[in-house]
Order: C-alpha cells, then structure tokens, then sequence
C-alpha cells in the first residue's frame, strides 16, 4: 500500500504525523533528496508527475506530500483524472495526501469516496479537532505525550485560553513543561504566569494593524513578536487567525454575530469577539486572496525559496498596502 490519506481538520495531529512518515527514512542524511512537499493548489501536473516518479536516491522508497488536492482538483473531470494517475503510482513512492475536511464533509467527500472502493491501494485516517468539552483530556494526554504532568484544574484554565486550538495548546504545554523544568505537575497559577493569551493579544495587534493599512505598526509588532516566540511558531499562529476570519466573515455574512463565532468555531469568547471585530474589516474576498498568498508563502519556505522571516517581513509589505 504506497497512498495514505490524512483527513481532518487538526492541523497539529496531521503535522504530528506526517513527521512520523519523513522519521521513516533509516538514513537522514539522504532524507531530504527522497522527499517531495506540494502544495496542490500553486504546483503543476508535470512537477507533481517528475516527483512521483522520479528513483529514490540510496532508500528504497521516495515521500511525495500532496496538501489539499481538492484546491486544484475541483471538477469531476479532473478529479477522476486524479484517481487515475495516482492509482498507478509506482511502488518506488510513498504518496501521503493531506486534505482539509470537516467532519460533517467526510461522507460525502470525493477523495475518500474513491478510498472507499480502493481499499488495496489506499489507506485513510482522520484526525479531527476536539470538541470544546474535551480538551482539558487532551491537554492532559498532550503533557504524557511530552513526558510531564498537568493539573486538571490547570488543564481546564489551559483549555479555556487555547479553545479546540490543538497547536496553540501543544506550544503552550511545551512552554508550561519547560517553565516547571518537567520537575512536577503544571499548576493553574504556571499556566497564568506562561499566559497564551500574552501572545495570541500580540497577534491580535498585529493583524489589527495590516487591517487597518498600519504598516510601521505592525512591523514593530512583528519583530517583538519575533524576539518571543519561534518564528515558525508565529506563523502559525498568523495562518491560524486568518483562516478565523475567513470563518468568521462567513458567519457574519450569514447574519451571525460574536456568540455564534464561538460556538461554531469552538474558540474561547475573548478570541470570539477579537476575531469577529477583525473580520468585519475585511470583505470575505479579500481574506481568500491573502490565505492564498499564506500558502504561496508556505510553499516558498518550504521549498527553500524564502526564509520565514523575511516571508513575513514582505508580507506586513504587501498587506499594508
């Protein structure tokens, strides 16, 4: 079996194993020269076909990473041309498929329709967020997964910070294990002293002010923001805002209101009333042509095309305008 597709909407699981698949290289070394990352929606046909059949350097097998095919594929016509190709990828790939799927979509979603009557030639496996009320238990879980322990009661408080944000809270556990230097359990006043929400209010600043064209401004905030927090950690903290908002304004063209966001989103009301003010700024078209620059931008540093720095750096550029 050489296909594997990773369904959901828990970016951080489908992160979380996608390393899992690049860790199974016995050779590190040459790692890198075996593996192929494509964005579906900016590649081409002949780059994506190059890849997957390209000989693997000193490994038995080559990984080619597709995200979100449904964004290039999007008639039936091209889709069923898809399957096709795929289904005759050679044995010397490792095709995993990363698709963005809600989980009222996945019934009826074409690409595992097609899983469903291949079941020799595809694997599937869905990672879907937490619902609100359970991510105390996995903030818990979470915290064994990173050798340490945390208080119910500091998961609940954790919980009501981070919403069904499983990144953001995996980046807070991390912070809160080395803050207690994995010596005892995290306590609720450690999750208020390592406070998520110091970062995610910067993060609110700094969109506030490339929406309201406010370049010098959020220039100074993205460097402070730099000189606390990963960069790689920041971004995902921007990519995750904007697409809020694009589920925000889309609420909000449906005539819901702040309340509504939190409930369908699943986030806490303080990040509920931030996100629905921001994106009352902008027209959902808008917010669709700047996610589709983010996955440009993703596509550039991964490649090796752009550092991440300077990426976001252009980016307050561009936005400010």
């Amino acid at each position: 079996m050489n296909i594997f597709i990773l369904h959901g909407n828990d970016e951080f699981a489908i992160t979380r194993k996608l390393k899992d698949f690049e860790s199974g290289f016995s050779d590190p070394t040459t790692a890198g020269m075996n593996t192929a990352h494509f964005e579906a929606r900016s590649m081409t046909d002949e780059e994506f076909n190059n890849a997957l059949n390209a000989m693997p350097f000193l490994a038995p097998k080559r990984l080619v990473i597709l995200s979100n095919p449904s964004s290039k594929y999007n008639n039936p016509a091209s889709r069923k041309k898809f399957e096709e190709y795929i289904s005759k990828a050679p044995d010397s790939v490792k095709l995993v498929i990363c698709e963005s799927i809600e989980a009222k979509e996945a019934l009826k979603h074409w690409l595992l329709k097609w899983a469903e009557k291949n079941p020799t030639l595809v694997k599937t496996q869905a990672f879907m967020l937490p619902k609100l009320r359970d991510m105390p238990g996995w903030i818990i879980n979470e915290a064994k997964n990173q050798n340490g322990k945390i208080d119910p009661a500091a998961a609940a408080k954790l919980a009501e910070m981070a919403g069904v944000d499983t990144r953001q809270a995996g980046m807070e556990i991390s912070k809160l294990l080395a803050y207690v230097n994995w010596a005892r359990p995290v306590q609720v006043p450690d999750v208020e002293a390592v406070c998520i929400v110091t970062s995610q209010q910067s993060v609110f600043d700094f969109v506030d002010a490339l929406s309201q064209g406010n370049g010098k401004t959020a220039q100074k905030l993205l460097h402070r923001l730099l000189e606390n927090e990963d960069s790689f950690s920041l971004w995902g903290m921007v990519v995750r805002q904007f697409r809020l908002l694009i589920q925000a304004r889309e609420i909000l063209d449906g005539r819901g209101n702040k309340d509504d966001v939190a409930r369908a989103l699943g986030v806490h009301p303080f990040v509920a009333e931030k996100t629905t003010g921001q994106a009352s700024r902008f027209t959902l078209e808008a917010l669709e042509s700047i996610y589709r620059h983010l996955l440009v931008i993703d596509e550039k540093v991964k490649t090796g095309q752009t550092t991440l720095d300077l990426a976001l750096d252009v980016l307050v550029v561009e936005l400010a305008k």
